[in-house]
């Protein structure tokens, strides 16, 4: 028989996810807020440092599923970026090369002006040019929301990702040489690391088109083919050292110009998706740790305002040139407040490398628990506030 102890580590997940279910569930229906924001509120809580029913991320099966699950968000994402747009219009990918290094620079200023090691400094502001494509994806479905500022939205959080990961990982590099010296090799490095990760995804979206046609029933069998597909591309990344995050995305970006149907009704990969999305939004916020939270929260709620500041000013500085308004600008670069996800899982995969530097991230590790509750919630108020979603309705 086995004992009470063992029983209920086994049963620590599925009760977890079905508690921050019905969380999301009622939450959403009493205030209206986004279903996430509350699933991550029950993953901070339920985590080993709070109340202690989940144990302690060890990049297990648990962390496996939650590459997954934000591989399939990713593979959405790219799925849905428009690249003869962006070669149309250049003003917006200069508007998020201009937004991401603004942020990139301040958050590494006030990082040194808080007292920060060089090294956390440049990984704090690496990791705050990134926007979370996971809550960017989730509310847009969830709200339904169409027109320019979503779509700018879901292209600038593309494209912030892979410059997140890029600098991120030229930054770990050259903290694992620690010299000056080392700074090209660990930019090849990075540069190698993307370009592989670029060309899995891309051959990935050639090759799964071109089996759904010899099939001759694609949209049938799309959505089944596209999830095993990630499935298998997220292992390999895993084996081979690559960024699940750049494959994802470009796995997304060739099938969709292979022309195979991705339908309404298969986005979010259907039911499998959305319990693969509670657990990936409990699994993020129950790496937190509320002491971790607390110790760097002031930094965290300077980073935070901060880094809202710039992504909304280089955004609006390009908004003319890229054919909107100044206001539809400012929205827009307010909608890339999301940052969790994406940050948690880099940061986890980088301690799983044996990069122990990222425990010295506290002020990160608070700037991901706000933006957990609110990330959301900004992007869902300024899609409204662009007339682009509806007013959520909620219970009395």
């Amino acid at each position: 028989m086995p004992d009470l102890l063992s029983v209920l580590t086994s049963l620590a997940w599925p009760l977890a996810m079905a508690l921050a279910w019905l969380a999301g569930e009622f939450g959403q229906r009493w205030t209206g807020l986004p279903r996430i924001s509350f699933y991550g509120l029950a993953g901070f809580a339920l985590a080993a440092p709070q109340v202690g029913v989940l144990p302690a991320p060890d990049g297990g099966a648990i962390s496996l599923l939650a590459d997954l699950a934000f591989g399939l968000i990713l593979f959405e994402l790219g799925y849905r970026i428009n690249l003869r747009w962006l070669r149309i219009n250049p003003w917006l990918g200069v508007a998020g090369l201009a937004e991401a290094g603004l942020t990139f620079v301040a958050v590494y200023l006030i990082a040194i002006a808080f007292g920060s090691a060089e090294i956390t400094a440049l990984m704090m502001a690496a990791l705050s040019m990134g926007t979370s494509p996971a809550t960017v994806v989730r509310i847009v479905n969830e709200q339904r929301s169409s027109g320019q500022m979503t779509e700018r939205v879901l292209h600038l959080s593309a494209q912030n990702c892979v410059l997140a990961v890029f600098a991120f990982n030229a930054i770990v590099g050259y903290w694992i040489f620690r010299t000056y010296e080392a700074v090209p090799e660990a930019l090849w490095q990075s540069t190698v690391m993307l370009a592989g990760s670029i060309l899995l995804g891309a051959l990935l979206g050639i090759a799964v088109p071109a089996l759904l046609r010899a099939i001759r029933n694609p949209r049938h069998d799309a959505t089944v083919a596209f999830a095993l597909a990630v499935v298998l591309l997220v292992a390999i990344c895993d084996v081979a050292a690559l960024s699940p995050v750049v494959a994802s995305l470009a796995f997304g970006l060739a099938a969709r110009h292979r022309r195979i149907a991705f339908s309404q009704a298969q986005r979010n990969f259907g039911p499998l998706g959305e319990l693969l999305t509670v657990l990936l939004f409990v699994y993020a916020a129950s790496t937190l740790n509320w002491r971790t939270v607390l110790e760097g929260s002031t930094l965290a709620a300077v980073v935070v305002l901060v880094r809202m500041l710039t992504k909304t000013a280089g955004v609006t500085a390009f908004a003319h040139l890229s054919g909107i308004s100044w206001r539809k600008g400012a929205l827009t670069g307010l909608g890339l407040a999301p940052l969790s996800v994406f940050v948690i899982l880099l940061l986890e995969h980088a301690r799983h490398a044996g990069v122990t530097v990222v425990e010295e991230l506290r002020a990160m590790a608070a700037v991901t628990m706000l933006l957990e509750v609110f990330g959301p919630i900004i992007i869902q108020r300024a899609l409204v506030w662009a007339r682009e979603a509806p007013e959520p309705s909620h219970a009395a």
